[in-house]
């Protein structure tokens, strides 16, 4: 399995990097983000530090961001990815999320 990353936006800043790997999940902050200010943690169990956030399984403040229920079953059909492959349907779903985070697939900004 290949690694994929997202970037992260919290207000349109890039706040970190999430990336997936045959280990599970990191999380962490970009650093000049981590240095203004105004920088405000993307979740209250993911506070800012320099380190990483490492995890098996996708971090549960990201798996909120996913639809649920019939929600999830139609949207898993109409991209035509596998509803249990969360990080897949994050980077599809997450470009315009509720609220201030948004995730952008690291391939999408390199094209």
């Amino acid at each position: 399995m290949e690694t994929k990353r997202a970037l992260i936006y919290y207000n349109g800043k890039k706040a970190g990097v999430l990336e997936k790997n045959t280990s599970g999940y990191i999380f962490e902050y970009d650093k000049e983000y981590v240095a203004t200010p105004e920088a405000k943690p993307i979740s209250l169990v993911m506070p800012l530090n320099t380190g990483k956030f490492e995890a098996v399984k996708l971090f549960p403040f990201f798996e909120g961001l996913l639809p649920e229920g019939w929600l999830l079953d139609i949207t898993s059909k109409a991209l035509k990815i596998d509803k249990d492959n969360k990080f897949e349907l994050l980077l599809h779903v997450g470009k315009d999320t509720i609220g201030a985070i948004s995730i952008i697939s690291e391939g999408d900004i390199l094209q």
